[in-house]
């Protein structure tokens, strides 16, 4: 993380897209320590993040260009498993959601788009659903040429092919 510059872009963890605005050296307790200052896409928030901790905190790069086309083959395939108590299925959507990682997030999304075809989500697994969409749509628009408009409909086009190979294949 020490090889972020102002003016790139990081993932921070269930906030998604943000830029590098500006990286000063800041003394706390009379230690010298570079911190990061984020400014999230999402919600124009400011962040201050020791560059010490960026890693532990999940601080990432979005992924690259190439490996937008390996996240829609993994989403597409990618098993998941729907338990049926919404307390540990959410509990267990959450943690994956804290990590960060996209495809930890295009697990929680799949899961939660198709179990939403067969019953309404709770209000919080509705929330988790769009804010996963969300995350997975800024990334990838910014790991790519293609604008989030693009993103979401090929994101939909993914779910509606997994979708018919359900109703084809082995229950989920």
């Amino acid at each position: 993380m020490h090889s972020l510059k102002i003016g790139d872009k990081v993932i921070y963890p269930a906030q998604g897209l943000g830029i590098i605005e500006d990286i000063q050296e800041e003394s706390y307790n009379g230690q010298s320590i570079r911190t990061f200052h984020i400014r999230l896409k999402c919600n124009n928030t400011l962040v201050v993040i020791p560059s010490n901790s960026a890693a532990e905190i999940g601080l990432r790069r979005p992924v690259s260009q190439k490996d937008v086309n390996k996240f829609f083959q993994f989403l597409r395939k990618c098993a998941v498993d729907i338990s049926t108590d919404w307390k540990d299925r959410y509990k267990e959507n959450f943690d994956l959601m804290k990590s960060g990682q996209l495809e930890d997030i295009a697990v929680v999304f799949k899961t939660l788009f198709l179990l939403s075809q067969t019953k309404p989500l709770s209000f919080r697994e509705k929330k988790m659903l769009e804010k996963s969409r969300e995350l997975i749509i800024s990334e990838l628009a910014a790991s790519s040429c293609l604008s989030p408009d693009k993103i979401s409909t090929r994101l939909d086009q993914c779910l509606s092919s997994c979708l018919k190979d359900l109703k084809m294949g082995p229950a989920f």
